[in-house]
C-alpha cells in the first residue's frame, strides 16, 4: 500500500470517528461519547504517525490537507459544544444543589474562594 493511500485511510478513519463522536454528543449518550472519544484518540495517533511519515516522504496532496483542515475544524466545534454543555450542566447542578456555605468571593470559575466569616462586612 502506498504512503498516500495509508494516509488517506487514516484520515478517513479520523473523519468517521469525528462523525460518530458528533452523533453521540448530539444524542447526549454518555457511554457512546466516552467510547467514541477513545476511538478518536486512537485514530488521531495513527493519523499523526502517518503524517510524520508522509512529511518525510514528500509533500501532502492538497485534498488531504483540506480534509485534515476540515477535521481540525470539527474537533474545535465539538470541543466548544462539549464545553457549553458542561457549563450548562454545572449551572443546573448549582441551582439544584446549592452550596451549604455562603459565598463571599468568586474565582474565575465562579466558585467561592473563601468562606464567609462572622463579623465580615458583605456587600
Amino acid at each position: 500500500m502506498s504512503q498516500h493511500s495509508e494516509l488517506e485511510l487514516c484520515v478517513g478513519q479520523l473523519e468517521q470517528r469525528l462523525g460518530s463522536l458528533g452523533e453521540a454528543l448530539r444524542l447526549h449518550h454518555a457511554d457512546a461519547v466516552e467510547s467514541e472519544a477513545a476511538a478518536l484518540q486512537r485514530a488521531l495517533v495513527a493519523a499523526v504517525d502517518q503524517l510524520r511519515h508522509g512529511a518525510r516522504a514528500g509533500r501532502l496532496p492538497a485534498s488531504l490537507r483540506q480534509r485534515l483542515a476540515l477535521a481540525s475544524a470539527q474537533v474545535v466545534t465539538q470541543r466548544e459544544a462539549l464545553a457549553r454543555a458542561s457549563a450548562a450542566l454545572d449551572r443546573a447542578i448549582e441551582v439544584l444543589l446549592p452550596s451549604a456555605t455562603p459565598r463571599s468571593a468568586y474565582s474565575a470559575a465562579g466558585l467561592s474562594e473563601r468562606p464567609a466569616r462572622p463579623g465580615m462586612l458583605q456587600a
